[in-house]
Formats: C-alpha cells, structure tokens, sequence
C-alpha cells in the first residue's frame, strides 16, 4: 500500500455489486480498497476509523441510505464522495451534499476511470466552482441533458418534470430491474420486503414502507393500511363495510382492504 494511493472505501448492500467494484477498483493503478461494508451504519465506523480518501457510496440502501450516511459524519471526516446508483432520481441531492461524483450501475471501466480523476482533482483543488462544474456535467451524462439546462433548472428549484421517478429501481440476486411507476398496481409488505405488484409480475426489494412510498408521487399512490399502497388509477370499486373499513376491488379484480385509520383516504378516489 502506497502514500500515493487513493484510499477508497466501498458501501453497498448487495454483495455481489460489492464484490464487482473491488474488483474492477483493485486492477486499477493507484487504488488500494480499505474496507467493504454492507450498510450505512458500519460504513460511518470504517469511515472515521480508516479515514479514505473516497468513498464509493450506493444511495439506495436499507436502514441508513448513502445520502443519510454523509450527513451522519462530521464534516472533518466525510472522503470525497462517488454516489453509485441505478437511477437518476436523486441528482439534486448529490449536489446538496457536494459529491465529487455520480454514477449508474453497473459501473462501467471508462467511466470508473473518470470518476477517480475526478477524486484525484478535486483532492488537489479547492477550487469549489470547478467541483460544482463536474458534478453537473456527470449528472447530465446520465439524464442527457446540457450542463447549461440542469444549472437553470437546479436554479429554480426544480429538476425534471417531477421530483418522482419514472421507474423505480428494484434489486434482487444481483440484478437491478427498472419498473415504471406507472405500471404499479399495488404494493404490500413481507416483513422486511416489499412485494411491488405490476403488470401481472411481483418484485420483491428489501426496502422499508417509508422509504418506498417517499418515491411514489401522492397524487398516484396512497397508503390504505399500514402494510399496503394503491395505484388510485388502478381501483375500479370502493365498497364500505359497517366496522368502518373500505374494501378497494382493483381493475385486475384484486381485492384490498383499507383500515379503518386510513379511511380518509377515500376523498383520493373521488
């Protein structure tokens, strides 16, 4: 392990993108990989304790996100920060928290390459426009859109056509899959999982209710029971029960239960 090297630190919770990183990551030339991690909160540990000079972070991970991560460590010891994704939806984040990088997954060789010569700047440079000016052109690498564009439109607070993802980014056995929010009918929760329900398939992602509904535009999706959201578009019947509680009959013919807690929700369908 050379002085010279950068320092680079890998937080993702699949182990099989993980694993893929490192490897990429350790046949590269002035790279030494210090330390692995699998969620966010043994991340801040490694991270305080082994001081990286980078650290590769996925933004969408149970429990602690990659977003969450940066602002739980003290200011002194946040490395320079890539954000690894597999969607655009939260470029304007990356900019709050002024990441040195932003890329999709799986990350390819030439693009890898690019983001740690954006670290090697930046670690050399305190010029914070230039930073800024890397971060936007990264950002409109993945959303084909000009510098110039996303500037204006950061500018006046806005960033796309909705802050909502078109898709939502579903990883299971090492395999990102992008389902469109639109095609979603219904989705409930298995304990730890959620089981989203489009187009006749199920998906399952190890992410919390909260943290799900967050990505889903209200005007679409609404919470009926503590363990279940609905595609208002989607429900054909709304039928009251005398204890208080909806039964919502979907256009598929699937039959949902509202609780009584969430009954004034109803206003949503009419």
């Amino acid at each position: 392990m050379s002085d010279n090297n950068l320092k680079v630190i890998i937080v993702d919770d699949e182990p099989l993108a993980r694993r893929g990183l490192r490897l990429r990551l350790e046949n590269l030339a002035g790279v030494d990989v210090l330390a692995e991690c699998g969620n966010g909160r043994e991340a801040r540990e490694q991270i305080l304790a082994l001081q990286p000079d980078v650290a590769f972070l996925d933004i969408q991970m149970p429990g602690v996100s990659g977003l969450e991560l940066v602002q739980l460590l003290p200011k002194e010891s946040i490395p320079q920060i890539v954000f690894v994704t597999a969607y655009d939806q939260y470029a304007v984040e990356a900019f709050e928290v002024n990441a040195v990088d932003y890329v999709l997954k799986p990350i390819e060789e030439e693009r890898l390459n690019k983001a740690l010569q954006r670290v090697r700047e930046k670690l050399g440079s305190e010029n914070l426009a230039a930073q800024r000016e890397q971060l936007l052109e990264a950002v409109a690498d993945l959303t084909q859109e000009t510098p110039q564009a996303l500037e204006q439109k950061l500018a006046a607070g806005e960033f796309g056509s909705s802050r909502y993802p078109e898709k939502i980014a579903i990883k299971d056995a090492g395999k990102i899959t992008l389902v469109p929010a639109r095609d979603i009918d219904w989705i409930d929760a298995a304990g730890d999982y959620m089981c989203v329900h489009a187009s006749g398939e199920t998906h399952v992602m190890r992410i919390t209710m909260k943290e799900l509904e967050q990505q889903l535009d209200p005007k679409v999706f609404q919470r009926i029971h503590r363990s279940t959201i609905v595609n208002l578009k989607r429900v054909r019947e709304i039928c009251a029960h005398i204890n208080g509680e909806y039964h919502l009959v979907l256009n598929n013919g699937e039959r949902l239960k509202m609780s009584r807690s969430y009954k004034n929700k109803v206003q949503h369908f009419i």
